[in-house]
């Protein structure tokens, strides 16, 4: 890739591989909200979150001469914060169900649930997300909020792609029973 039609970015990382600290330093400040955004969804507390974002950091810098411009940056640096935060998330031993478990459901299909008949507030869905348990909270925000399908989710977690749909599923029915009793 030649210098002159790289972006900004891409510069800026060039400038990161050549042992400029101002540079790793611009580099964190341009995506650390949103990779800590990131790492606080999928785990749901402020101190892991940080820690978590530290060591990716720390693993992007240590392996930005492997970066090949083949994704963004922060799409690299992104999957770098997921697959730590699902580590992270592994220790606390996760307890995932296989939709096979699922006692007297045939299909997805005949799940119940309503998601259009109750709208909240934005707020109110945020607060309601956090206390989804931890197997529900990453199924529901890397589809939702990190916008990744379920065949990589469950590359992600290392689990059947039935896990997470399952485990999506369940999770919408938890935040909607969560929401219509106001919590």
């Amino acid at each position: 890739m030649e210098l002159a039609v790289m972006t900004q970015r891409d510069e800026l990382i060039e400038r990161c591989l050549q042992g400029d600290t101002l540079g790793y330093r611009e580099l964190y400040q341009r995506y650390s909200k949103a990779m800590f955004n990131t790492c606080l969804r999928l785990l749901n507390n402020v101190t892991e979150a940080e820690d978590v974002l530290q060591e990716s950091f720390m693993e992007a810098f240590k392996n930005l001469a492997s970066f090949e411009y083949r994704t963004t940056f922060g799409g690299w640096l992104k999957q770098i914060c997921v697959n730590r935060s699902i580590n992270q998330l592994k220790k606390r031993r996760i307890d995932w169900v296989d939709m096979e478990q699922v006692a007297g459901y045939d299909s997805i299909e005949d799940l119940p649930y309503d998601e259009e008949s109750v709208a909240y507030q934005v707020e109110s869905v945020k607060k309601a997300i956090t206390r989804l348990p931890d197997g529900y909270r990453t199924v529901l925000s890397l589809y939702l909020l990190e916008g990744y399908d379920h065949e990589e989710i469950a590359g992600i977690l290392n689990v059947a792609e039935s896990t997470t749909r399952t485990q999506f599923i369940r999770a919408k029915q938890k935040l909607l029973q969560l929401l219509k009793e106001g919590i």
